[in-house]
């Protein structure tokens, strides 16, 4: 019988396994290539210079990683409670309808940038109420966050395609959305806020919402890590009699946490609805709230992981779009496999690789000296 190994250092465990799993991932998802004809290094080549090859990749690489640091960190906080919330997509879309009420309605009242940022509030808070009927249900009526965050997802999508085709449609259009927005409620984007510098960025939907994303990120690290409402959080996500003795409302705890899940949720739609579209349109969430599951799953729940997820599904998205345009056998479809390995590898399979490199790690710092 084998001695137990060490546990790993947090290093090992926050970076290098996830880096050895998503390695596993491509190295399966190169053979997958190399089955249907084409040569896997020069795929890989084609997706990281799609993604990273210029300025305009880089813009739009970065644009998608913004709507996945949202979600990622809306769907780790609630991993901290021990919650599993699968209804991001439906929080997002909901909350892109408080931002494009707001738009629509409000325009003539907030001159300015003002307008901008209480269609960010809006939406945050839609997100935040929409949320809150899953979070309530399971901390007051045992009903489980997996399935009522599942249903809703239906929810939201049936409100908003009514919403859309019936109520909020400009009469004569034939396409489900909304008018668009003034322009001065616009979220800006870098290539108009850098040209009057004389830097020239590339047209692309990257916008200010970035900063955002980021800065929800390093206030979601100090909330879990730094503030007595995280302490309880984990304390619940860790054991809940436990902390019931400590003093901790797991009810109270479950509301609070999907409250600020679907307000985070709710960034979506600043960077999509505000940031590039300027009007709500049909199913603009398009999935992405789901991968929020697997960029949370690959950065380990932690903020700083969750952006390194992120612009990596940033990179699998804008490179996966250019690689299909120069091989057409690799279709969009296959993206979603590459996609769908590094879910597996980082989710399912997470612990497959952790005896071994314990074991090598081990081995590295025992070794006597030469």
């Amino acid at each position: 019988m084998s001695a137990p190994l060490k546990p790993l250092p947090a290093w090992a465990d926050v970076a290098l396994i996830p880096l050895v799993n998503v390695a596993a991932a491509f190295f399966i998802s190169g053979l997958v290539v190399l089955a249907i004809g084409e040569n896997p290094l020069e795929a890989v080549k084609l997706l990281i210079v799609g993604a990273l090859g210029d300025l305009e990749g880089i813009g739009f690489t970065l644009y998608y990683a913004t709507s996945f640091i949202f979600t990622g960190l809306a769907v780790a906080i609630c991993f901290h409670a021990g919650l599993f919330n699968i209804g991001v997509e439906g929080q997002a879309y909901v909350a892109g309808l408080g931002a494009a009420l707001v738009s629509l309605y409000l325009g003539a009242f907030l001159p300015g940038y003002s307008l901008a940022i209480v269609a960010i509030l809006a939406g945050a808070l839609f997100g935040a109420a929409f949320a809150a009927i899953p979070g309530y249900l399971q901390a007051k009526r045992d009903a489980h966050i997996v399935i009522t965050t599942i249903m809703f997802n239906y929810v939201a999508s049936a409100l908003m395609g009514y919403l859309l085709v019936d109520v909020l449609r400009t009469p004569g259009q034939m396409n489900a959305e909304t008018p668009g927005f003034p322009h001065y409620g616009d979220v800006p984007q870098f290539h108009e806020l850098l040209k009057p510098l004389g830097i020239h960025w590339p047209v692309t939907p990257f916008n200010l919402t970035f900063l955002l994303a980021l800065a929800c990120a390093f206030g979601v690290w100090a909330l879990i890590w730094r503030t007595r409402l995280g302490y309880a959080i984990r304390a619940v996500g860790a054991n809940p009699t436990a902390a019931i003795y400590g003093g901790i409302s797991p009810a109270r705890v479950v509301i609070v946490t999907t409250l600020l899940s679907g307000a985070l949720a709710g960034g979506m739609a600043a960077n999509v609805i505000l940031g590039e579209e300027h009007r709500l349109i049909l199913e603009y969430t398009a999935g992405f709230g789901f991968v929020g599951i697997a960029v949370a799953l690959m950065g380990r729940a932690h903020p700083a992981g969750i952006v390194l997820a992120a612009i990596l599904f940033g990179v699998l998205y804008q490179g996966g779009a250019e690689l299909a345009f120069d091989k057409p056998k690799i279709s969009r479809d296959m993206i979603v496999v590459i996609q769908g390995l590094v879910v597996l590898f980082a989710g399912a399979l997470e612990h497959m690789f952790r005896r071994p490199v314990a074991a090598l790690l081990a081995r590295r710092t025992t070794q006597p000296p030469i």
